[in-house]
């Protein structure tokens, strides 16, 4: 699992697939959670084959604990 973060945006990833398993266009369904039942907006990615490969969290900084960010790899 690998878990990234934009500061600017306030936008967090976090990988469920292996980095070298993600080819561009990889993502073929986004299922986007209902932004007033998360207070946000959480984006869950699906690949051809069904599976949860990442999930985006907008707002991150309000959804996800300190530790989780401060460790995450800052691309932004």
């Amino acid at each position: 699992m690998k878990i990234t973060y934009d500061k600017s945006a306030d936008a967090a990833y976090i990988y469920l697939i292996e980095t070298r398993d993600k080819q561009p266009g990889w993502v073929k369904k986004t299922y986007s959670c209902d932004p007033k039942e998360v207070d946000g907006m959480i984006n869950l990615d699906f690949n051809a084959e069904g599976r949860l490969g990442g999930i985006e969290v907008l707002s991150a900084s309000k959804k996800i604990p300190n530790e989780i960010l401060e460790a995450a790899e800052i691309i932004g």
